[in-house]
């Protein structure tokens, strides 16, 4: 990369949208590095992590699997039903998933920038975010706002999949904002199918997230994915490779 662009994209939308086809769309298709909340947020309860030991303080050892691991579905009664509680766990977790997401985004600029440019080289125009978690350290990441984003060869970008990107206060990691929307009955039976809930259950966890309306209030780019998986993947073809002037 020669005066390059980093271009930190953050995928959102509600819950059952189709979120993790399109990442995977974007790692297939795209050939793009994929950054995912979900993941950190399981690493974050791992058997023996502090965080793991402190759901257990708080809600008992019937919410461990026989093998140790958290039981996911039963925690999920929980917080779902229980707004207090839901905020609770969250400012366990989003403070590390955080981290990893600062951690894992400097590590892939590392790594696919020549080391003799540095990353604050990468563009004219930069905006430095420092970052303070739990241990108080302040790291730093250094991040572009473009005008236009386009994808020639000295683009990187990154795919920072947060679905509660909003909620846990994360834009400011991305440069870019995509949600994935689908209309509310879609987004329903698909979530009532996938997960086997009930109408009540799903309800219940959609809306336990900021309406998915507000959050295309708030987005770059809006990927309706209310029809075909061909018909979105169009959408983001077009976003890939779009440069505005």
């Amino acid at each position: 990369m020669s005066d390059g662009i980093v271009r930190l994209i953050g995928l959102t939308g509600g819950i059952a949208t189709g979120k993790t086809a399109i990442s995977n769309y974007l790692r297939d298709a795209w050939g793009f590095p994929i950054l995912d909340a979900d993941i950190y947020a399981r690493e974050a309860v791992n058997p023996g992590s502090p965080i793991l030991d402190s759901i257990v303080e708080r809600y008992g050892a019937l919410i461990l699997l026989p093998d140790g691991n958290l039981n996911r579905p039963e925690l999920g009664n929980i917080i779902f039903c229980n707004a207090a509680e839901r905020e609770w766990l969250e400012q366990q977790i989003h403070p590390y998933v955080r981290r990893r997401f600062v951690e894992e985004t400097q590590s892939c600029i590392a790594a696919l920038t020549p080391v003799s440019q540095g990353t604050h080289h990468l563009s004219t125009k930069t905006q430095e975010t420092g970052f303070v978690h739990r241990d108080q350290k302040l790291e730093r990441s250094i991040v572009e706002k473009n005008s236009g984003f386009c994808a020639p060869t000295d683009t990187l970008t990154l795919v920072l999949v947060v679905p509660l990107l909003f909620e846990a206060n994360m834009t400011d990691l991305c440069t870019e904002i995509w949600v994935v929307y689908c209309s509310p009955g879609v987004q329903l039976e698909r979530l009532m199918q996938r997960d086997g809930l009930s109408y009540d259950r799903a309800n219940a966890r959609i809306n336990a997230q900021l309406p998915l309306a507000q959050k295309c209030q708030q987005a770059d780019v809006v990927l309706d994915n209310s029809s075909t998986l061909d018909s979105v993947f169009l959408q983001v073809d077009s976003q890939v490779s779009r440069c505005e002037i």
